[in-house]
């Protein structure tokens, strides 16, 4: 990764936790197999129906822990042939919540409302796990998004509510987890839904070995305005964050792997709709890392080895704030000045993650990178988020979930107060 040592930089404050909020995990059971969308509503509307409403009595925080049979013994591994599997089953749960939500009326979108955010966690699907036995280091073990359910267990995250669901599978999830936990949280047993499971391929057979050695990428981009953080944010974020591989034996001696977040300076926002809601770069780029912070370190709260700093140098991307974790990450928030951010000025990029919404980006990056004999960045394509059931909009993305939407909802409810 490039350096910026010679920048003028300013310490900042990790940010502390939000008192005011409870804070809860769900664990769910292993999801229906084969995937679709309707095989997981069937699975897991119940009890998220449950706990969403349960929650918006006051803000509250719900970590949604989602077992993955698929990545079960396989962290150490690059990402790239588990993406596959990984990004639809994400992408399912994040639209099931946010339609779960607006059909019950409860707010996920502000700080008065339920922050829902989906862990990974890799499980098996008959709940038979063994003592892990990683070949990265203690510390490398805590880095998110996807852990096993052991290092769930242990991360003393101040958990006020355990929800677990009342099913075998379910009842197996729980006793795993609380083998390896001290948590005071009391747990309260939730309905579950309807599951069915026949064991892919990918999991009732050893993985196959690729023609070509898949990339782990340790330095990793994503872009984006980010204004005001919503469902469709949390995906694209927590899907970058996977894509970045665990560092290997072989590279503890480099230096940190880096997830590199391009956010959209202010100057290039002010002619968006509703520009006058618009939050500031530095309430986006706090919001951001709250979020990604939350996903990534599942280490001791309150590490006093967590550094975060502020960098202004002169020239494009001079602007950033980096914060580094004591498992080897350094995660950069660069202010952002045109479409191609960091991606043509960073040589050591490998892989870049964006939306399908922003596809013909992916191409014109690599075609200023390849234009500068560089190597092509492995593009990650998400989902792109929507609030509706009817796939024949996804082509249209007409119903996505958008910042533009929450400004003008907050305009609306702005105008309606004047008048009254």
């Amino acid at each position: 990764m490039s350096c910026l040592c010679r920048a003028p930089v300013r310490r900042l404050a990790t940010m502390p936790p939000t008192p005011s909020q409870t804070r809860a995990l769900l664990l769910l059971p292993p999801p229906p197999s084969p995937l679709s969308y309707a095989a997981l509503k069937a699975a897991y509307h119940p009890p998220l129906v449950t706990v969403l409403k349960e929650l918006a009595q006051r803000p509250s925080l719900l970590e949604i822990a989602v077992p993955c049979p698929h990545l079960y013994g396989r962290l150490d591994e690059p990402r790239g042939p588990l993406y596959a599997a990984t990004e639809p089953l994400i992408a399912n749960v994040y639209k099931l919540i946010t339609i779960t939500a607006s059909e019950e009326a409860i707010d996920t979108d502000d700080t008065g409302g339920v922050d829902a955010r989906v862990i990974l966690v890799a499980y098996p699907r008959n709940g038979q796990t063994t003592a892990p036995m990683p070949s990265s280091t203690p510390e490398q073990q805590m880095q998110g998004p996807a852990i096993d359910i052991h290092t769930l267990a242990r991360s003393s995250r101040p958990w006020h509510k355990l929800y677990s669901i009342e099913s075998d599978p379910g009842e197996r999830l729980l006793a795993n987890f609380l083998s390896h936990s001290q948590t005071d949280a009391s747990v309260s047993r939730v309905r579950g839904g309807i599951a069915s499971s026949e064991a892919p391929t990918y999991e009732a057979e050893p993985p196959t070995q690729p023609s070509t050695n898949p990339v782990n990428h340790v330095a990793v981009a994503v872009g984006g305005t980010f204004d005001h953080l919503h469902m469709g944010h949390k995906l694209l974020l927590t899907l970058s964050a996977f894509v970045l591989g665990r560092r290997q034996s072989t590279d503890l001696a480099s230096s940190s792997s880096v997830l590199t977040v391009g956010i959209t300076g202010d100057a290039l926002l002010v002619n968006k709709k509703y520009a006058e809601h618009l939050e500031s770069w530095r309430h986006r780029q706090e919001s951001v890392h709250g979020f990604l912070s939350s996903l990534l370190d599942f280490g001791p709260p309150h590490d006093g080895r967590i550094r975060v700093w502020e960098i202004n140098a002169p020239g494009p991307n001079g602007h950033a704030v980096h914060a580094s974790f004591p498992f080897g990450l350094t995660i950069r928030y660069v202010e952002i000045w045109d479409p191609f951010g960091p991606t043509v000025t960073d040589q050591g990029m490998t892989a870049l993650v964006l939306s399908l919404e922003t596809r013909s980006g992916g191409a014109a990056v690599n075609s200023k990178r390849e234009a500068q004999g560089w190597a092509p960045l492995e593009v990650f394509e998400v989902a792109v988020l929507d609030a509706s059931e009817d796939d024949s909009q996804d082509d249209t993305f007409q119903s996505k979930v958008s910042s533009t939407a929450i400004r003008r909802k907050r305009s609306e409810g702005m105008g309606c107060r004047s008048k009254a």
